[in-house]
């Protein structure tokens, strides 16, 4: 399957360089998959297309502030990207810079970190603190922001975006970008759903690298899936499977929900409890097990995240979908505005 097929054209100002506030009055389109047809409301409506029982889940990992600008004795810069976490204040990480086999950095605040190279092109990083690093990262670290939203990083309102660059939800720390579906929901919302009667349950799923690197392979079946971490408990799961023995639907929130749901779920569609690492990779051609509908984001071009909405509603659907949020002057990708796929 040739890539080129999830390509489309995309006015540059409709690239969101900052989320819509209040968060739940974004736009959203409603796509019907059953009867073919095309809503345009507003996020907070997504109350009249959920129903009593049905069970809402959403991703509650949290951005941390992997982007790390340091410099080495010589005076020479050195940027540090967080990737995983391997043991007490030792990461593996991205690194721009030349860098020797082993080479001491400065932080801000006079922090140091010792880089070593490895065998690929990712490095170890140990931080060379007696506390825990992550304490001071706010400190030393960077928002990482997909490239495509433009900051002055030497002038610019970095709790701002900390902020802004999370669900009201967040709680487990390890995510390197945001599951930005979930950025729409505000508290009032959320109790808005519980009140009619809406389930929500949680799953955690720490976004990588991956979701910022284009598929570079001429064919979508060439492309290899990056891994994530993620973790579905006891708790969701027998929610989820209670759910779907009622005959109600599961509403995944965004596609890195979409990729935990569908790594877990049996070919009964019920729902394991489990932690692991997943690399799986869903284009047209996959057959869904876990989810009844989806809220997601509108995707870059040629993304595996474009594919994976496609694969749920057909290429031509989500293409046409595309098309007409443009017309109507949607804000796209994370700090986009939304898209509820039922």
């Amino acid at each position: 399957m040739d890539v080129e097929l999830f390509n489309y054209n995309l006015p540059r100002h409709l690239i969101a360089q900052k989320p819509h506030l209040p968060r739940d009055l974004c736009k959203l389109l409603v796509y019907d998959r059953q009867n073919n047809t095309i809503k345009h409301r507003i996020f907070k409506d997504i109350v009249e297309y959920l129903s009593k029982g049905d069970l809402l889940i959403l991703n509650n990992t949290k951005v941390i502030p992997a982007r790390i600008i340091s410099h080495k004795r010589s005076g020479g810069a050195v940027e540090i990207f967080l990737l995983k976490k391997l043991g007490f204040n030792k990461y593996l990480c991205l690194t721009k810079g030349k860098i020797k086999e082993k080479t001491t950095v400065i932080l801000k605040n006079s922090k140091k970190a010792l880089i070593e190279k490895t065998n690929t092109d990712k490095r170890v990083v140990t931080f060379l603190e007696t506390d825990d690093i992550k304490s001071h990262l706010i400190e030393i670290g960077d928002v990482p922001l997909p490239p495509y939203i433009k900051r002055d990083y030497s002038n610019y309102n970095k709790i701002e975006d900390y902020n802004n660059y999370q669900t009201v939800f967040a709680k487990e720390e390890g995510a390197i970008a945001a599951p930005t579906a979930g950025i729409h929901f505000t508290n009032r919302l959320l109790d808005s759903l519980k009140d009619k009667g809406v389930n929500i349950a949680y799953i955690t799923l720490h976004v990588g690298i991956g979701t910022f690197r284009p598929v570079k392979t001429k064919t979508v079946e060439e492309h290899i899936m990056h891994e994530e971490y993620y973790s579905i408990d006891s708790k969701t799961a027998e929610i989820y499977n209670k759910t779907k023995l009622n005959g109600k639907r599961i509403v995944a929130v965004g596609t890195t929900t979409v990729r935990a749901l569908e790594s877990s779920v049996k070919e009964d569609g019920l729902l394991i409890p489990q932690s692991k690492e997943t690399n799986i990779f869903i284009y047209p051609g996959y057959k869904y097990k876990a989810i009844d509908a989806m809220i997601t984001n509108f995707h870059l071009p040629k993304s595996t995240l474009l594919m994976m909405v496609s694969a749920f509603a057909g290429r031509d659907n989500i293409l046409n979908c595309y098309k007409e949020a443009i017309k109507n002057s949607y804000r796209f990708f994370s700090f986009g505005d939304a898209m509820l796929i039922i």
